[in-house]
């Protein structure tokens, strides 16, 4: 069987990295905005055979339940890493046999990426790795059996990934798929999303409406001016 994986945190202590350049506020509102790009994706998507959902954020929980989505409902999140393991170990129990993890903050992301990657073939143990924008984060990670080796999430996550593979002689197999490297984790990163286009998007409708669009934009046109 497989299945997907979404971990979510509270939205509230999203995207610290965007300090600086989004109030509070803003930053609150982008992870809304790109959370519900990815769920409207995963919404669509045809080959997962299960839904997990792990998490203790209370909005969540609720749109899980709304979605008919199994809810692995945390006590306390220590880091990505614990909560996808945590998560990995207790599907695999379940009968899981393959399990897709996707961040919440890729909002090109399209139901049929997702279901590509599900539908990849091969004999386990195997990991299918989709990399971040910059090569050195994992932005889709598929692990055959589920608890396969233990995740890495942050800098350098890519390597470390496949290094675990290949350590226990996992058949590893790269995709590359530019909607789902497109995350938003700081300034450069948002500069590059806003280079894409966000017709029908949530996200490109808050980028629009709240002015963040046009500030960026306009501090852009300021700096080729002044080079």
């Amino acid at each position: 069987m497989r299945a997907l994986l979404l971990p979510v945190k509270n939205l509230s202590n999203a995207k610290k990295r965007l300090i600086g350049v989004l109030t509070p506020e803003e930053r609150f509102a982008l992870a809304g905005a790109m959370l519900a790009d990815t769920i409207r994706a995963v919404r669509g998507a045809r080959r997962a055979e299960k839904i997990y959902v792990v998490t203790n954020y209370e909005p969540v929980m609720q749109l899980a339940k709304e979605n008919h989505w199994e809810i692995l409902r945390e006590e306390q999140q220590i880091s990505e890493s614990d909560s996808v393991d945590a998560a990995s170990r207790l599907c695999e129990l379940r009968g899981v046999t393959g399990l897709l993890r996707i961040p919440l903050d890729v909002p090109l992301v399209q139901a049929s990426d997702i279901d590509d990657l599900l539908a990849v073939e091969c004999e386990e143990p195997a990991l299918v790795i989709v990399p971040s924008r910059d090569g050195m984060g994992t932005n889709a990670i598929l692990r055959m059996p589920p608890a396969l080796f233990p995740s890495h999430f942050g800098m350098g996550s890519f390597a470390k990934h496949v290094g675990e593979a290949e350590r226990i002689g996992a058949r590893v197999i790269f995709r590359r798929n530019p909607r789902l490297e497109m995350d938003v984790d700081d300034e450069s990163d948002l500069r590059a999303l806003l280079k894409n286009d966000l017709t029908g998007t949530e996200t490109g409708r808050w980028l629009r409406e709240s002015g963040v669009e046009a500030r960026f934009r306009q501090h852009r046109k300021a700096e080729a001016m002044g080079a």
